[in-house]
């Protein structure tokens, strides 16, 4: 069994940008959403599953070539628990699972390390869930023996449900790190980001 798999989420109908799939800006020369995954690969020793939803093909294109595990959300027009949901069905069993989205570039590696750590040295039987102050962030971390949790109400499957119901299996770690809490949504974020143009792939 793996320690550590991670599931990414790269289904959303990019609403706030009108006709840009905010997925492929390009971030450091390359889409978004690839230089988000391969972030993650070089975190985590396990597999990564992607969940495509909105311009499937077009993303699919942009990681291709990339040792990871597409998997398509068919509903994905429902939003982010029926993602999470195709994500968790589709994942390979591990101890960890990080749960992220694919539209945050400011993360790097060291920063998901830090989060995992953060995650062994407290309790590691709880969710974990990067904070600042009262912000929250962006992956978390389930253990293993919690995963099947997170869909056990099929009418309102996902993280944000769970995590909210039953606090007492959540626990905070104190992340300062500005890639935790930076999505982007708008072209107007991705322009506020470092040396970046943002343009559009094709």
């Amino acid at each position: 069994m793996f320690e550590m798999a991670a599931i990414l989420l790269a289904a959303g109908l990019s609403r706030r940008m009108g006709p840009t799939n905010k997925l492929l800006l390009e971030i450091s020369g390359k889409p978004m959403v690839r230089h988000v995954a391969e972030t993650y690969l070089s975190a985590i020793d396990g597999p990564l599953t992607v969940v495509t939803g909105f311009e499937a093909d077009r993303v699919g294109a942009a990681l291709w070539g990339l040792d990871l595990h597409l998997v398509h959300n068919d509903v994905f027009i429902r939003g982010q628990p029926s993602s999470v949901s195709a994500g968790l069905v589709a994942a390979p069993e591990a101890e960890l699972l990080l749960i992220g989205l694919a539209d945050q570039p400011l993360l790097t590696a060291s920063n998901l390390r830090s989060l995992m750590a953060c995650h062994k040295n407290a309790d590691p039987r709880r969710i974990t869930i990067p904070m600042r102050g009262d912000r929250r962030g962006n992956p978390i971390v389930i253990p293993r023996l919690l995963r099947d949790r997170l869909t056990e109400n099929p009418e309102r499957p996902g993280c944000m449900r769970f995590t909210r119901d039953f606090p007492e299996h959540v626990q905070r770690a104190p992340m300062e790190a500005d890639g935790f809490y930076h999505d982007i949504d708008t072209l107007d974020d991705s322009r506020a980001l470092p040396a970046s143009d943002a343009e559009v792939v094709t």
